[in-house]
């Protein structure tokens, strides 16, 4: 089946690591070459006395796993977040049109669905959803970066340079000004740009969890939906 999983060599290694609890150094060794299916991997496993279901499990528990993807920052506050996790196989139409509906009802947004070769596409903005095959199998991509974030940051600390200026050589003016103009105007400025960096930070903060919650739960569900076996006729529903 062409679309099965197959393991590269440091993935075979992380299988019988999981399935011995040890370092894998007793596994016989055989090239992985293009990638080794579950099949060919029980068979490795059953040579060192380990069952196929051990090994399986440990493949499975392998596959679960969802990367995070590093968030890019502005003044420390997140500005982009993304998920990645591995897939069993590929997804037959019908569950990819079930993916879509489980992303537009957790994101709220209606999106649009594009199609680039093999690679399956859900975009709403900056936000978008990428079902691709890789070299050993296949995975969904998630991400996205808050629009406007980064502007904000720069105002915020233009205000707060501006303010912080002025405080120091508006003493320099304060018998034209005056000494509570001196003080109050560019104290005014230096606040406000303060503000204005803390309340995009917290902001940020808030969008960044609830948008990497949301998508561990659309990685959770393609996972559960793409272990089922599939016929040619497509899974039951």
């Amino acid at each position: 089946m062409t679309d099965e999983r197959r393991y590269k060599d440091d993935e075979v290694g992380d299988i019988f690591a999981r399935a011995t609890d040890v370092d894998g150094a007793g596994v016989p060794a055989r090239s992985a070459g293009e990638g080794l299916t579950l099949a060919e991997l029980q068979e490795v496993g059953v040579e060192v006395g380990l069952s196929p279901d051990r090994v399986a499990a440990a493949a499975s528990a392998l596959d679960a796993r969802i990367r995070s993807v590093p968030r890019r920052t502005s003044l420390g506050a997140p500005v982009s977040v993304g998920r990645v996790v591995e897939l069993p196989r590929a997804a037959t139409d019908r569950e990819w049109q079930i993916l879509i509906a489980d992303l537009r009802e957790t994101f709220r947004a209606q999106g649009h669905v594009t199609t680039h070769g093999d690679t399956r596409v859900w975009a709403n903005g900056h936000l978008h959803a990428f079902l691709e095959p890789t070299e050993s199998g296949h995975r969904l991509r998630l991400g996205t970066q808050k629009g406007g974030s980064k502007e904000w940051n720069v105002a915020g600390a233009t205000g707060l340079a501006i303010g912080l200026l002025l405080l120091v050589t508006s003493g320099l003016d304060a018998a034209t000004f005056g000494a509570t103009f001196e003080i109050l105007i560019p104290g005014m400025m230096a606040l406000g740009g303060g503000g204005m960096i803390t309340g995009n930070f917290l902001r940020l903060r808030r969008w960044a969890d609830k948008r990497e919650r949301q998508m561990e739960h659309i990685a959770d569900r393609a996972r559960a939906l793409l272990s089922a076996p599939v016929s040619e006729e497509g899974p039951e529903s």
